[in-house]
């Protein structure tokens, strides 16, 4: 049996419009439902076992043999199948190039309580993360060295917004992400082992160089702005600088993050993570 397809031609479609929706953080919340673009960030949803609520692509696209693995993984899932033209994929997206096929799929569990810890070595605990592109960019190197994902603290960023999901290229898929404020944070992090180590510009710090990293680690990161609060480095097994050697007196929390995961990975035993 053939899958079936629906083509929208009509910008005033209704389906057209449930998924333009999702742009919004109020639409995904009501949906259950985000939205990702670009054939090669579905391909990997795909492969980690992601599968479309909706698929929709241009007839170009259609001709590609990945869109037919994703076409016959949502019909198997009765899934709702689309074709539709490039300008309305733009008018989806919001973007000039946009690409040929996106898919709507459902947002999963984010809670502390269903973060497989014990699956990674290594963690991003980032308290206060405002930018998507900054989360994106995290979730991402979190995939580039193993660690397990990031979990958001307090008045975190949406982690499913186009913008976290663009910028993640397709590690939304891959890692894990939760969701909690930071004292639901502290209590589940004592509940097993794991080392807490903040990073923090402060004469209390240790150069990141020095320390000792011991898996499970948990690196947390403060706000891009206003840096670690206080109660939250208090909460910390150690505290870790980079040396700031240049007249800026700050880093950008991503590339910090990065440097941290590298060098805290060189330290430990190498291991598959998630």
């Amino acid at each position: 049996m053939q899958p079936r397809i629906t083509d929208i031609t009509s910008p005033a479609n209704p389906v057209l419009k449930s998924l333009k929706s999702l742009n919004d953080r109020r639409g995904r919340r009501e949906a259950g439902q985000f939205l990702a673009e670009g054939l090669r960030v579905c391909t990997e949803a795909l492969s980690a076992g992601h599968v479309p609520e909706t698929l929709l692509f241009t007839p170009e696209a259609e001709r590609h043999p990945l869109t037919a693995d994703l076409i016959e993984a949502t019909w198997q899932a009765r899934g709702t199948i689309l074709r539709t033209t490039p300008d309305l994929m733009q008018r989806l997206t919001g973007k000039d190039n946009a690409q040929a096929v996106a898919a709507a799929y459902a947002i999963p569990d984010i809670s502390l309580a269903g973060l497989r810890r014990d699956a990674a070595n290594l963690w991003l605990v980032a308290e206060n993360l405002k930018d998507p592109g900054n989360f994106g960019t995290m979730l991402r190197t979190c995939d580039a060295t193993g660690a397990g994902g990031v979990i958001l603290l307090d008045q975190s960023c949406d982690p499913f917004s186009l913008e976290a999901v663009r910028a993640s290229m397709g590690a939304l898929f891959s890692r894990q992400v939760a969701k909690a404020s930071g004292p639901e944070f502290f209590a589940w992090l004592r509940g097993a082992p794991g080392q807490l180590v903040g990073a923090v510009l402060s004469d209390r710090s240790v150069d990141y160089r020095a320390h000792a990293y011991q898996a499970p680690c948990f690196l947390l990161m403060g706000n891009e702005q206003a840096g670690l609060p206080d109660d939250y480095a208090a909460q910390c097994d150690a505290l870790v600088k980079l040396p700031m050697i240049g007249a800026a007196d700050s880093l950008n929390v991503a590339v910090c993050a990065g440097v941290l995961l590298y060098h805290a990975l060189d330290r430990m035993p190498a291991r598959q993570a998630v």
